[in-house]
């Protein structure tokens, strides 16, 4: 479902630039050391520990490079990292890092010759106004039985002034995403929501912060590194590892690691 709120789609395209340039900004001085972006590229790297180190990878919204970065150091070929990102300054950040295989491209319609092993996708698809047009690319990306490892916040009861400043289109439930990757030519070999122990607390603080405007910074939930900030990595890495066991219910997110059988018939 597209959820995206008129007050939004109506403000000024200058108002809508500065959002997105302060936001812009904002993350990339803090996706190194916030806990959620650190639990995140820990799981996938758990997720991606017994792939095949000759494995060529794409990091569809590769921001700074770190996640590519750190699959260098788990043992994956430099040469065989590929990373794509609509931002000239993350591109610049990977360059920066040694990545040179990244590239400026929307995430749509992504044009590079190569067939990819494994593509990820970490809160991208989000941004994307037709998402299912994105997965049929990302389809045709792939190699035969390749698997794709996709993120996307969850539940637009959790809708707030953090996905107006990010430029969500939409969340997902668990089921409209396998949903669309199903009719896209995947088969789902794994899927659950994350960032469940903090669910309720964050359902709660974006409820209330409806009515209180004073909530609704430009910098959405991403401001500074939290107080505890050691505690909520230690707790979400505490679920990643559950995560090899259990799915949960419910989550500030939820993913689908699937894997392609078919080119989708759109």
């Amino acid at each position: 479902m597209l959820f995206t709120p008129l007050r939004f789609l109506v403000k000024p395209l200058k108002d809508i630039d500065s959002m997105k340039a302060d936001f812009e900004k904002i993350y990339h001085q803090l996706e190194s050391k916030h806990f959620w972006f650190q639990a995140r590229r820990k799981y996938i790297l758990q997720e991606l520990k017994k792939a095949d180190r000759g494995s060529i990878i794409l990091d569809i919204g590769c921001s700074s490079g770190l996640l590519l970065d750190e699959l260098v150091l788990l043992g994956f070929k430099k040469d065989n990292l590929y990373g794509i990102d609509i931002s000239k300054r993350a591109i610049g950040n990977c360059k920066s890092l040694g990545i040179e295989n990244t590239f400026l491209m929307d995430a749509q319609n992504i044009t590079l010759n190569q067939k990819f092993d494994i593509i990820i996708a970490s809160d991208c698809l989000e941004h994307l106004k037709d998402d299912e047009k994105a997965l049929n690319n990302w389809n045709s990306l792939l190699r035969q039985n390749g698997l794709a490892y996709i993120f996307v916040p969850a539940f637009s009861s959790l809708w707030s002034k953090h996905d107006e400043v990010n430029m969500h289109y939409r969340r997902y439930t668990k089921k409209e995403l396998t949903d669309k990757l199903i009719r896209n030519g995947f088969e789902i070999k794994k899927s659950s929501y994350w960032n469940f122990f903090l669910f309720m607390p964050i359902l709660l603080i974006r409820f209330f912060s409806k009515f209180n405007k004073s909530l609704g910074k430009n910098s959405g939930d991403l401001n500074k590194i939290p107080l505890f900030n050691n505690f909520f990595f230690f707790l979400l890495n505490f679920e990643n590892k559950m995560l090899e066991y259990i799915s949960f219910p419910v989550g500030v997110s939820t993913y689908c690691i699937s894997k392609k059988t078919s080119s989708s018939s759109m």
